[in-house]
């Protein structure tokens, strides 16, 4: 099985769009207003060319895929660091270990090694069964609740780089060398 990661580009929207539909059925089954779980060709390609969202291939396929939007690029987040979210594995890769590749590249090889993000955050809706306790067993925890269309949408954060995190949030000095 050969792997492969990769911004996605334009080209990729019918894959993408594909993908996202099938992976979040079980999002408009339980009718929560997520606007992946019924995007269309448009909305996927502006969501391709105004954020990072990458594409994990599986032996040519489109497996999985997420994007990451950065706050100096969204006017409309007041979070200082990058939000994950579009997150999607596609149905014939579920419980394959795909997603958490995914996710595991996006957090180590480019937030913390290319963009040095001092953390990342990402939202789901508090009622869905199980993507909590995903999103806990990889080490994020809940800081803010809101609600969004009806919806109680919980925040989760995950720290990627305490010393700069600290910094940042002011419970640490600047040193400077």
């Amino acid at each position: 099985m050969a792997d492969k990661i990769r911004l996605a580009t334009a080209e990729d929207t019918e894959a993408i769009l594909d993908l996202t539909l099938k992976a979040y059925q079980p999002i408009r089954e339980l009718k929560i207003k997520f606007s992946a779980a019924t995007a269309d060709k448009q909305l996927v390609l502006n969501n391709i060319t105004r954020n990072s969202t990458y594409l994990l291939e599986r032996d040519g396929r489109a497996a999985a895929t997420v994007t990451i939007r950065y706050p100096w690029a969204d006017r409309d987040h007041d979070n200082p660091y990058p939000f994950i979210w579009w997150f999607a594995v596609h149905p014939d890769f579920k419980e394959k270990g795909i997603g958490s590749k995914l996710l595991a590249y996006i957090e180590e090889q480019v937030l913390c090694e290319q963009v040095k993000a001092p953390a990342v955050y990402l939202a789901t809706a508090k009622r869905h069964p199980w993507l909590i306790g995903i999103y806990e067993r990889r080490g994020y925890q809940a800081f803010e609740e809101k609600v969004y269309e009806g919806d109680d949408i919980v925040f989760l954060r995950k720290i990627l780089n305490e010393p700069l995190y600290r910094i940042l949030e002011k419970r640490e000095p600047i040193i400077s060398t």
